[in-house]
């Protein structure tokens, strides 16, 4: 029997994969992703969501990171 696919995500990577599914399903709402483009439109909202986290990280101190 073929053991169904499995993935476990770190935390940090839930955030980035809910954020770039957000982006993708605007992107979708808005009409702009086409038929056979879905791979480029779900990477384009990926690095998006990564960047946005980015910036955030950078210009945003956590509670954690004050000690």
């Amino acid at each position: 029997m073929k053991k169904p696919p499995y993935l476990t995500l770190q935390p940090s990577e839930q955030t980035i994969v809910t954020a770039a599914a957000t982006i993708y399903a605007a992107y979708i709402a808005a009409g702009r992703v086409e038929d056979g483009k879905e791979a480029a439109w779900m990477d384009r909202a990926l690095k998006a969501a990564f960047r946005i986290a980015k910036v955030t990280d950078e210009t945003v101190q956590a509670d954690q990171e004050l000690d």
